[in-house]
């Protein structure tokens, strides 16, 4: 008998404006737009694989090799209808000879290869890849788009209305390079989608530092933080009415002109209003940590020093609903960065740099002297592990389709590796 199941991954995506706070809690729909950047799977994605069999007596989920509760009405069981009534209706009720997988019963695998709820949008690619696995499954697209003559019958937009059923940003990790969640303005969210506003080939020299400061799950879930902003801050109104739509504006032409000193000025400032609106909340909500404070001073102080030297930024900061770094910046810079940071953030023996780009020729990142010019004083040297680690990495591009032999399941529909 015939085995139906596909294997993707999917990209984590980091927010330049942010996505904070909800209209609509049940369908996602969220109070302004946002845009993020797509990074490499090459670094970081989470992988699913998902199996349709008129065997199966239930639908089942594991994550990272632990089964999970499919709660009934939840997130999960409504992405998997909306995908179910996708493959009926533009397929089975169109083929008479299609084989019925929107009736059987499903086994999904998913893992991610970075912490799960620590800050590093986990959610947002494992729903993305939860998506685009099941779509494939249905053959509603086979991931990239581009690479099939045939059209896909349901395009990467359509596909992330369901996945952000799942998680709200997870509908921007249904594309690569730059990409906009449209906030809309229908009850139903029909207008509420992802869009693609650069691919990834349109500014492959942006790179990506992400400096990992706690890896442990979240003290307050972004689910439950929007919510309270969402009610309680004053704040979080003037965002949505007089800031977001025209720094939106502002960064996709900054974007499509590669213009990184707006794209920078941009991204700092949504970052810091955005945590500005968490401690805004009653009660206040703490997602940033004195080492994140600090990377923010010497990432000021760096570009201080680069606007007198050259009239131009060097890096941009930015923070999710969590006390992690992601610093932008051109891929020149990223070894100056890279050693400014070890200097005020030594790293561990046990834990060294992976080096994926090979800046520093098979040796450890060490610390060098500091530009001319630049003030020493902005953040003290903290101690060993206060960084836990660096991940370098570049934009990357959509969900892809993995070959048979990335499979998570076994010949038996259960998970080859279980926690």
């Amino acid at each position: 008998m015939a085995v139906y199941q596909a294997t993707t991954s999917a990209p984590v995506n980091i927010a330049c404006i942010k996505y904070w706070g909800k209209r609509d809690t049940t369908l996602i729909l969220p109070t302004n737009s946002s845009l993020s950047v797509t990074l490499s799977q090459d670094h970081l994605r989470s992988t699913t694989t998902s199996r349709a069999d008129p065997a199966f007596t239930e639908t089942k989920l594991w994550l990272n090799g632990k089964e999970e509760d499919i709660k009934s009405g939840g997130r999960l069981e409504r992405c998997l209808k909306e995908l179910k009534k996708m493959r009926k209706e533009r397929i089975e009720d169109k083929e008479p000879n299609a084989p019925k997988l929107s009736e059987w019963n499903i086994h999904v695998a998913s893992y991610n290869n970075f912490p799960t709820a620590a800050g590093l949008a986990s959610s947002a690619s494992g729903f993305a890849a939860l998506t685009s696995s099941i779509a494939a499954l249905y053959g509603l697209n086979t991931f990239p788009s581009s690479s099939s003559a045939k059209p896909s019958i349901a395009s990467p937009s359509e596909l992330s209305l369901v996945a952000r059923l799942g998680s709200g940003s997870a509908c921007r990790s249904l594309f690569g390079g730059f990409v906009a969640w449209e906030a809309g303005s229908l009850p139903s969210g029909t207008d509420s989608l992802a869009v693609e506003v650069a691919p990834q080939s349109h500014w492959p020299t942006m790179h990506a530092l992400i400096c990992v400061v706690n890896d442990a799950k979240k003290g307050t879930s972004s689910t439950s933080g929007m919510q309270r902003t969402v009610e309680t801050s004053a704040l979080l109104q003037h965002r949505i009415k007089d800031v977001v739509p025209q720094r939106m504006e502002a960064i996709i032409k900054a974007i499509k002109e590669k213009d990184f000193d707006s794209f920078a000025k941009i991204t700092m400032a949504d970052s810091n209003q955005f945590h500005a609106v968490a401690l805004d909340t009653a009660p206040p909500i703490f997602y940033m940590n004195d080492v994140s404070r600090s990377i923010i001073s010497i990432i000021e102080e760096l570009n201080r020093v680069s606007l007198e030297k050259t009239d131009h930024l060097l890096a941009a900061y930015t923070f999710d609903a969590g006390p992690n770094a992601v610093i932008y910046t051109e891929e020149k810079n990223v070894k100056q960065i890279i050693e400014i940071i070890v200097r005020y953030f030594p790293q561990a023996e046990s834990n060294p740099f992976p080096d994926p780009f090979k800046l520093f020729g098979g040796k450890q990142p060490a610390a060098v002297p500091l530009p001319e010019g630049f003030n020493e004083n902005v953040a003290k040297v903290w101690e060993v592990g206060s960084v836990k680690g660096l991940i370098h990495t570049s934009i990357g591009d959509g969900p892809r389709v993995l070959a048979e032999g990335e499979t998570l399941l076994g010949v038996d529909g259960l998970p080859k590796t279980l926690a």
